[in-house]
Order: C-alpha cells, then sequence, then structure tokens
C-alpha cells in the first residue's frame, strides 16, 4: 500500500471521529437528536479527510523531499544558517518582550521568532554567493564587477560543447589555464542526457563528452570540479551558464556561436576554443611558399583544394590535375573568415 492510500484511510478515520464529536455538541447546542447529528457530521468528516488528507499531509512532504532533493547543498546550508541566525537575533530580542504584560508576553516572542526565522532564511538565501565567496576568502565585487580573490586564480565555467569536442583536455596540459575548471551539475545532467539519446550520433558525442569530462579529472593539470550551483526558474542550459557565469564573476569556455554571442550581450566573457585554434595557426603572408597534398576539386574551374596540418584550407588554382599529389605552392592571398582562415594559392613555378 503507498502512503497516500494509508493517510487517505488514516485521515478518513480521524476527521470521522472528530465529526462525531462536533456533531453531537451542535445538537446539543440546537437541543436536537445527537445521533442524526453524528451520523452527518460523520459522514461528512468521513468524505472530507479521505479527500483532503493527502493534499494536506502526504504531498507536501513528498514536493519538499523532492525540492531538497534537487536543490544546491550550499543553498540548503544557506536555509539552515539563515534560520539560525534569525532565531538567535529573535531569542536576543523576545526576553525583553516577555517582560510586557498579558496577552503581549506571550504572543510577541512567538511573532518575533517567526518575523526572524523568516528574514533570517530570506537574507541568506538572497546574498548566499557573495557571503560564502567572503567565507572562503573571495571579495564579491571588484574593479569592473570582476571578482577579486585572495591568492586564487581566476575559476573558468566549462560547457557542454566544449566537453564534447574534447580540445579542452589537451589545453588544460599545457597550464594556460590556471584557475579551476568548474562543470555545473545541469551540464553533467545534459551530457549524460545526450549519451542517452535514441540517436546514434548524438549518443557517441555524448559518450565522449562523458569520456572527455572523466579524462579531464584523471589527467589534467588544472583541477576539476563538479559543481551543484543552479539558476531556479530557468530551463534552458544555456541561459543557466550565463547566469551563472554573472554570479561567479567567471569566464565560460565554450565553442559554441550562439552562446559566445549571446554571452557576450549581457557582458560575460568568454573564452572561444575556436578563436584560440584561429590564433594559434601558422601565419602565412602573400609570397611565403609551402608543400601541399591536393585532395579534392575546388569550385572554380581548375581549382584543387588541400589541407594544412593545422587544417587550413588552401585553394590552388590549375591544381585540379595535380589530385593525390604534393605540390609546392606560392601563397597569393589570405582569407580570415568567421569559420576560420583560407589560403588561396597558385603553383610555384
Amino acid at each position: 500500500m503507498s502512503a497516500e492510500f494509508i493517510s487517505r484511510i488514516v485521515g478518513m478515520i480521524a476527521v470521522a471521529v472528530g465529526g462525531v464529536f462536533l456533531g453531537i455538541y451542535v445538537a446539543a447546542r440546537l437541543e436536537a437528536s445527537p445521533y442524526q447529528y453524528a451520523a452527518l457530521f460523520l459522514l461528512v468528516g468521513a468524505l472530507v479527510g479521505l479527500v483532503l488528507t493527502p493534499y494536506i499531509t502526504v504531498r507536501p512532504f513528498v514536493a519538499l523531499r523532492k525540492r531538497i532533493r534537487h536543490a544546491p547543498a550550499q543553498q540548503i546550508l544557506a536555509v539552515v544558517f539563515g534560520l539560525i541566525v534569525g532565531l538567535l537575533v529573535a531569542g536576543l530580542v523576545s526576553f525583553p518582550l516577555s517582560m510586557l504584560p498579558e496577552p503581549y508576553s506571550q504572543i510577541l516572542p512567538f511573532a518575533t521568532a517567526l518575523l526572524f526565522g523568516y528574514l533570517g532564511i530570506l537574507v541568506m538565501t538572497t546574498r548566499q554567493h557573495d557571503i560564502f565567496n567572503i567565507i572562503r576568502g573571495r571579495l564579491p565585487g571588484g574593479k569592473d564587477g570582476q571578482a577579486v580573490e585572495s591568492g586564487r586564480s581566476q575559476s573558468v565555467l566549462l560547457d557542454t560543447s566544449v566537453i564534447i569536442d574534447g580540445r579542452i583536455a589537451d589545453i588544460s596540459h599545457t597550464g594556460f589555464i590556471s584557475g579551476e575548471m568548474l562543470v555545473p551539475r545541469f551540464v553533467l545532467n545534459e551530457l549524460q542526457h545526450v549519451a542517452d539519446s535514441s540517436d546514434s550520433l548524438r549518443r557517441n558525442r555524448g559518450r565522449r563528452g562523458l569520456e572527455m569530462l572523466r579524462r579531464l579529472q584523471d589527467e589534467a593539470i588544472t583541477p576539476v570540479r563538479i559543481t551543484d550551483r543552479d539558476i531556479e526558474g530557468v530551463r534552458e542550459v544555456d541561459d543557466k551558464l550565463v547566469l551563472l557565469a554573472k554570479q561567479l564573476h567567471c569566464p565560460i569556455v565554450t565553442n559554441d556561436y550562439n552562446l559566445n554571442r549571446v554571452a557576450e550581450i549581457q557582458g560575460v566573457q568568454v573564452l572561444n576554443i575556436n578563436e584560440l585554434a584561429n590564433a594559434v595557426k601558422a601565419l602565412l603572408l602573400p609570397g611565403e611558399s609551402l608543400t601541399v597534398k591536393i585532395v579534392q576539386e575546388g569550385k572554380e574551374t581548375g581549382q584543387g583544394v588541400g589541407y594544412l596540418d593545422d587544417g587550413t584550407m588552401v585553394v590552388v588554382a590549375e591544381g585540379r590535375s595535380h589530385l593525390g599529389q604534393e605540390m609546392q605552392v606560392v601563397v597569393t592571398k589570405v582569407l580570415q573568415t568567421a569559420a576560420g582562415r583560407m589560403l588561396f594559392a597558385r603553383l610555384a613555378k
């Protein structure tokens, strides 16, 4: 039997018994037959108890348990700490109030405990991030809204796309990221959801992301931490990331173009892996020569296309007749696009 069914039976019996006594009391006041009123109130009480008991016992408890289970540990700690502080303040205020004449000495201390307990929870949950940052040794505000940390490097937030991409693991080995890498719990949940997808491509991407995350935790020089911080009332993962980055005053590491633009619009710093990859590519100027293997035809007549080791596309004029061959070419033009760098070249004489 379920807890809700048991609560209905117990509630029906309890309210029915209470209805009998209430019926006898009403009958005595009206000087009527107690049996009729007792039977009537018994039936009404049994019906009310059967229907309403789960809504005031089991269901609120289940909802509270579910909320606590999904709430970040920091938020639960903030509620408890705020309640304790509020009740301590209420205890100090209630002592002089208890000296007042009745009924004030009985009502005001109780009302004070409720008021300061609520205020303690409200203040602590509203400002929990700043308060816990101070406890950890950080100041909540620095110049231009940046966090000022005491002897610590700046943390970065990782999004789903950059974990699946995998290049962040190699970057972390180089030591370029000096702070802690934070992976929010909702990003980990999204990775798991992708890994459980019925679509084979999405499933493979999700499993690759989970494997990369494990590799980051095991091999990276930079520490990786799963954070339980969440943003209530927001469903989209990208929106949660941006708001969380603003709260933590730390940048987002991503290669998602849309997230990049949305975060920049809202004033959040973004470290884009694709932009980093383009920045570290070898710089070639018009007139320089290089060797490239022509692997496919170009869009224009006679063109051939090859690729450098870093993935840069090289379009070779009159290269179509040399498919599959490594040719010496001379760079004629360098084109920088949003997707990366493209080189135009001609065959060396």
